[in-house]
């Protein structure tokens, strides 16, 4: 009986499944969205049981649709949101409250005042994390504190916690796994990256019983067996990774210094640095990559906020454009933005610069400045924030970038990607596949049952579909890049004001 992998992919706004075959070509997928709760101004919540059974049915659909049953799948592999966390009842597997996901900002002055006890520099070494309301720690802390009987509930060890890999396993398992992997461990702010090991003192800092944790295990390897009624046959949970180190793996960005960019809503790029962590003095991340065979790799990580969301508003807060995709022409439409800068910070500057007093600015514009010099300077306004991160990486890690591995929606965009290859000065690489996120999962899983036998293999079955080369003439590139560290400059004295 031939063999696949179902690789689940728990995002913030649906649940995917994807059913991959021995080459790591997509035979079957699935989608569903879900809803988002938003109770108060900057809360986001999603329901814990809608997630479960969005992504149970999906996960039955993409199988069914392909003429499959359980009996054809070799394992399972699970990506998902980060940080986004669940606090259940050990006992009847029900939620004590709605999953509060990465984007709510409800512990934001709690994490404040966290900085302002100076705990960063602790907080920093042992996680690799910057204090923000965007990781997991804080969250969990928040329904304790204000759910109803959460604290003693937790402290009489009835209550579990776990992020959405998690609750996902243990709904697989019908409880019987409580289990996480080490990319997720790392994004909850309680996991010490050089131990490896949750740690006692940001247990203590944040309030939370050990109890409540999952055990920490491997990305690659056999878990357990799922036990639900979505399959008559059981078959093995072998894969988990969060999903940007997920697409880092999938883009077989497995060597020391290889780098992926995944261009979504907004961009979140990540280099592997080996073995040792390497704690960033440019405002970056330092994260675990994936863990095999109790050998771990690590990354840096940095994350712009505002990536293809910047097209979203052209097209629903301007007008400019119909759909998305009519960016791309109207931007060609001209030679250049005629020294036109869109600094699109709606939501703030995220990495390297990390100011949220920041505001969307656009400098430059004259009578002639036209629609079609805004489209081009929002494209390349995302090439600008990924150079920034890029260019602060390698001061990190002392390598120097020889390609850039992209995925993502707006990575089919090839004006983007040009524009991308030239200021960086280094090769753009579009792969055949871009559903790498879900494509990492699987070969995770994949490899823990032997479905494939090694990295090698898997390596070799990874294909480009574009590549796009530097523009050789380096003048208009540099003249862009000072003008974009200009408006920076521009915009962050208007934010002093």
């Amino acid at each position: 009986m031939e063999q696949y992998i179902l690789s689940l992919d728990q995002g913030t706004t649906s649940s995917r499944a994807i059913v991959f075959d021995k080459k790591g070509s997509i035979v079957s997928i699935a989608q569903k969205e879900f809803k988002q709760y938003f109770p108060k101004s900057g809360w986001v919540e999603h329901d814990p049981e809608e997630i479960w059974s969005t992504q149970a049915g999906v996960a039955a659909e993409a199988t069914v649709k392909h003429g499959l049953n359980g009996k054809n799948i070799a394992a399972i592999g699970i990506t998902n949101q980060r940080e986004t966390v669940v606090v259940w009842d050990r006992n009847t597997s029900k939620p004590v409250y709605n999953a509060i996901v990465w984007q709510d900002k409800r512990t934001a002055d709690y994490c404040e005042s966290l900085k302002e006890e100076g705990k960063g520099k602790m907080i920093r070494e042992k996680t690799g994390l910057v204090i923000d309301s965007y990781f997991s720690a804080s969250k969990v802390k928040w329904i304790l504190d204000n759910v109803e009987g959460a604290r003693e509930r937790a402290e009489a060890g009835d209550l579990v916690l776990g992020t959405i890999d998690t609750w996902i396993i243990w709904k697989f398992t019908k409880g019987e796994l409580h289990v996480t992997d080490v990319t997720n461990a790392c994004r909850t702010q309680l996991f010490n990256i050089n131990t490896m090991d949750w740690d006692d003192d940001l247990l203590q800092l944040f309030d939370i019983p050990e109890s409540m944790l999952p055990q920490v295990k491997d990305s690659s390897e056999v878990y357990g067996n799922s036990k639900t009624t979505v399959f008559a046959s059981k078959i093995p949970i072998a894969g988990i990774a969060g999903d940007q180190m997920a697409a880092l793996f999938g883009q077989m960005c497995t060597k020391k210094g290889m780098v992926k960019n995944t261009y979504g809503t907004g961009c979140f790029m990540l280099m592997n640095i080996g073995d040792k962590p390497i704690i960033s003095e440019h405002n970056l991340l330092t994260t675990v990559a994936w863990r095999i065979k109790g050998k771990t790799v690590y990354a840096l990580e940095g994350s712009i906020f505002i990536g293809g969301a910047v097209v979203q508003w052209l097209r629903d807060g301007l007008g400019i454009i119909k759909r998305s995709r009519d960016v791309e022409p109207l931007g060609e439409s001209v030679d250049s933005t005629e020294g036109v800068y869109f600094i699109p910070a709606f939501a703030g500057l995220g990495a390297p610069y990390w100011n949220q007093k920041a505001k969307g600015v656009i400098f430059g514009m004259t009578r002639g400045t036209t629609d079609a010099h805004i489209a081009r300077a929002s494209i390349e306004s995302i090439a600008y924030q990924t150079m920034d991160i890029l260019t602060s990486m390698q001061a990190d890690s002392g390598l120097q970038i020889k390609e850039l591995r992209v995925d993502g929606g707006a990575s089919v965009n090839d004006t983007l990607m040009q524009f991308q290859a030239d200021i960086l000065d280094s090769v753009t690489i579009r792969p055949k596949i871009t559903e790498t996120t879900a494509l990492g999962a699987a070969y995770l899983a994949g490899l823990a049952v032997g479905f494939w036998e090694s990295e090698e293999q898997i390596g070799e079955m990874w294909q480009e579909e574009k590549r796009f080369e530097p523009e050789e003439d380096r003048s208009k590139v540099t003249e862009g890049i000072k003008g974009w560290y200009r408006a920076i400059k521009a915009l962050e004295y208007w934010t002093t004001l």
